[in-house]
């Protein structure tokens, strides 16, 4: 919120760039703000995405980097490992993540009044699960075949199950963080994050993943989440609440600037000032 303030209050004093914003940032209208932001990130994610889908299929150093890994994870196995990974790998599965999603939509409608907070998970989730599958049938990235049963996974880059519980455990981090103090914030923020990276290491030691597909869905799905995060004003989960707040700083009148007195001025003043007797004679 106090970028949006500093950036209405940047663009107020230029008439022209006052008026350009305006209407960029007018959300009744087809080339409104959100729309311009559309594009934008469609633009730079074209971008980032050919950059990645260049780096896992033609630069040999990380492909050799993603066969040690696996060959690691493969080589250090076992049956009790095998099964607790299976666990924290279903921590990232659409299934049980819908299930807890619905459950936290339930819960901060009942218990906080949050009308917002399941159209947030439904903008994060849904926007999430639609990019992954794009991106995945775009690189087409075969997956390790230690593992007979990831060659019928499809797509290997980037992780489904790391993007989705990257996105979707720092949605809930922020929905449950509005409501506790700053420390207990701190502790739900970080146990987003290490959920979100165990469930993205399971999937590289259980060798359905390479490497590379786990950071690089790590990294959607945290990008994807501030993206929304953005849109619904952070922690006030009301769409386009930054734009409103921009808008607004934007067009509200100039304020009166009170010049600051140099350091002549003041002296000037303390030696102008009557004092003593002569104060009281004035």
């Amino acid at each position: 919120m106090e970028v949006a303030r500093a950036a209405g209050e940047a663009v107020r004093p230029h008439p022209r760039l006052r008026r350009i914003v305006l209407r960029r940032l007018d959300r009744t209208v087809a080339t409104g703000f959100l729309l311009t932001l559309a594009l934008s990130i469609a633009l730079l994610g074209g971008l980032a995405l050919g950059v990645l889908a260049f780096l896992v299929r033609r630069v040999a150093v990380i492909q050799h980097s993603d066969n040690v890994v696996a060959a690691w994870g493969y080589d250090h196995r076992s049956a009790t490992s095998t099964n607790g990974l299976h666990a924290l790998t279903d921590l990232g599965s659409l299934d049980i993540v819908v299930v807890l999603a619905l459950v936290l939509a339930a819960f901060a409608v009942i218990r906080w009044r949050d009308r917002w907070s399941f159209l947030f998970l439904l903008t994060v989730l849904v926007g999430m699960e639609a990019i992954t599958l794009g991106v995945k049938d775009l690189v087409g990235r075969v997956r390790p075949t230690l593992d007979p049963a990831a060659a019928s996974l499809g797509p290997s880059f980037p992780s489904g199950h790391s993007s989705t519980s990257a996105a979707f455990y720092a949605a809930a981090a922020l929905i449950v963080g509005r409501h506790l103090s700053r420390r207990a914030r701190q502790i739900v923020v970080a146990a987003s994050v290490a959920v979100a990276v165990a469930v993205a290491a399971s999937r590289v030691l259980l060798d359905l993943h390479w490497l590379s597909d786990v950071i690089g869905g790590l990294s959607l799905g945290w990008a994807w989440f501030a993206l929304c995060s953005v849109v619904f004003g952070g922690r006030l989960l009301i769409p386009t609440a930054g734009v409103d707040l921009a808008a607004a700083e934007a067009a509200a009148p100039m304020r009166p600037i009170r010049p600051q007195p140099t350091e002549i001025g003041r002296r000037h003043a303390r030696h102008s000032l009557p004092s003593g007797r002569n104060r009281h004679q004035v």
